[in-house]
């Protein structure tokens, strides 16, 4: 796969350079380059309990973009998913020890262990005071000897890094980093696993699965699940963790692994406060990329259960950005809609025939959903068969509170449900047909009448003509049909014009409009195909 890089053999090194000139000054590196890569902060003056972590690179944001003012005083870096030197390790502890010490906060890998712990025995040997604390908050191998540390770290970072800058000795900073490192429970989840630079990937997450308990060097995980959805995804990590916790507050960090969207992770938010666990979640750190596996596509969850103290030593300012701040979990808070949003409800009224028409033509949308995706993706963005499904379905729900029997009344009610429910152009445009539609049908026009007329004010609004490549192509001569010859015409004359739609390689409206003439060649518009489908599977 394709990646953003130079030299694979540089890319620690221009990642370190392009962090330290985005901090505004806040960061520089020793000199070393490239077997030392320490990022310190450039304000040290050596006065406080210094902070040193590290560690492979590949799960930026941490660690460099931890240090700063209320966090880490220095990271060390080695290559991705490589433990540094110790001699690196040591440049960093000798760069911004002082009399107060320092303590190293170290995740459980054997190579950082065993360099980390060398370069403090060497560091001692000059005199320095230098504590360890080792992190394996990695719960999903509970049988393990040595759990893994992972992106509960992050918690370590925090407290030691408040309590380090308020002036607390080296000995009260470890024995609550030591404290929080006891307390701390991780596990993730993924979807795919990561692709390491200049490697080929490991493709063994099957279609249809998701991994629990990977680590963040892409180790393979506790066990392979299938994957339904969200809800299921986090049900899964907080059962696991539902059993190491106790009945008391907890703070929650959700860590995106690097290669989940922010939508994808603002819902696993959602859900993770709805879940099991959520009745103790009173803190969230995240949703955020804050202990990433490269560009792996998962998340991870941390608890750690919290004190007054804890509260108020997670909640210190710090200047790192890429701390995403510590935020009361609080429950939805809904407003009113401001005066003349809320829609007047139509009188509702039974009429079977009417609702059995409506089911139909919903659920030809909904069985379209996936085929009609796949026609926009050549075009647009593959959300068409989506957002008319989402309408279908919405309609259908909505079928009880419908003025059923006063098809007048109809027309603007099914315009009103759409304006609230389906999104994007389509949506606002299918809203005007069918309320001008039932405009014209309050005048006394017959309703094939109306639809044209509801048809006519979406062009005059919408722009489209015969010819543009839109919906248009094939509602126009199926309503024209329609009113001349009845459905089974409209339906052939609603193909044609959908058909017709493929040749047109310049569209004149809709997003296809933005497309490369290329692209569209060969495929028919999304909303046209909808139209036919429609009429045709109305047909008799």
């Amino acid at each position: 796969m394709a990646q953003f890089i130079n030299n694979k053999d540089a890319i620690v090194t221009e990642a370190i350079d392009g962090v330290i000139q985005a901090s505004g000054g806040q960061l520089a590196r020793l000199d070393g380059y490239p077997h030392i890569r320490v990022v310190v902060r450039a304000d040290w003056d050596k006065s406080r309990v210094a902070l040193v972590s590290g560690g492979g690179s590949g799960h930026e944001p941490a660690h460099a973009g931890f240090v700063g003012e209320g966090m880490l005083t220095a990271a060390v870096c080695g290559d991705v998913f490589a433990s540094p030197s110790v001699d690196a390790v040591l440049a960093g502890i000798l760069a911004v020890t002082g009399p107060a010490g320092c303590l190293l906060i170290v995740k459980n890998y054997t190579g950082d262990r065993l360099n980390f712990g060398l370069a403090a025995e060497r560091a001692r040997a000059f005199g320095l005071k230098v504590n360890m604390v080792i992190v394996d908050d990695d719960i999903a191998l509970p049988d393990l000897p040595q759990p893994r540390g992972v992106a509960g770290t992050l918690f370590v970072h925090k407290i030691a890094g408040a309590m380090a800058e308020s002036g607390a000795s080296l000995e009260d900073v470890t024995k609550v980093a030591e404290h929080v490192v006891k307390h701390t429970k991780s596990i993730g989840m993924s979807l795919d696993t990561c692709t390491v630079p200049g490697s080929p990937k490991e493709n063994r997450i099957g279609e249809g699965k998701a991994e629990l308990g990977l680590g963040i060097h892409g180790e393979a995980g506790v066990q392979q699940i299938d994957y339904h959805n969200a809800e299921q995804a986090i049900a899964a990590v907080t059962a696991k963790l539902a059993a190491t916790m106790e009945n008391k507050p907890h703070v929650v960090l959700l860590n995106n692994l690097g290669g989940a969207s922010v939508l994808e992770m603002a819902i696993l938010a959602n859900e993770l406060v709805k879940s099991p666990i959520g009745k103790n979640l009173k803190l969230m750190v995240g949703p955020a990329a804050l202990m990433t596996s490269l560009d792996m596509r998962g998340f991870s969850v941390s608890v750690y259960p919290l004190s007054a103290e804890d509260h108020a030593w997670l909640s210190a300012p710090c200047a790192p950005s890429a701390w995403p701040r510590c935020q009361t979990i609080q429950p939805v808070r809904v407003l009113d809609l401001p005066d003349g949003l809320r829609p007047i409800q139509p009188i509702p009224s039974e009429h079977r025939e009417t609702a059995a028409f409506l089911t139909k033509c919903c659920q030809i949308l909904i069985e379209a959903e996936s085929d009609l995706n796949a026609l926009d993706a050549k075009s647009g963005d593959g959300d068409t068969g989506s957002t008319l499904a989402g309408a279908a379905r919405a309609l259908i729900g909505a079928l009880d509170r419908l003025p059923l029997a006063d098809h007048t009344q109809l027309f603007r009610a099914i315009g009103q449900e759409l304006t609230q429910t389906m999104g994007g152009s389509s949506g606002v445009l299918l809203a005007i047909f069918f309320t001008a539609a039932g405009d014209a049908a309050s005048s006394g026009l017959s309703m094939v009448a109306a639809l044209k007329e509801g048809l006519a004010r979406m062009q005059r609004i919408g722009g489209a003509q015969l010819g543009d490549r839109t919906m248009v192509d094939a509602l126009k001569p199926a309503l024209d049909a329609l009113e001349a010859e009845g459905i089974a015409r409209a339906a052939v004359a609603a193909r044609h014009g959908a058909d017709h739609t493929a040749t047109i390689v310049r569209a004149k409206a809709g997003r296809a409009s933005y497309i490369n003439a290329a692209q569209l060649e060969g495929h028919v518009d999304p909303g046209a195909e909808a139209v036919a489908r429609l009429f045709e599977q109305l047909a008799p």
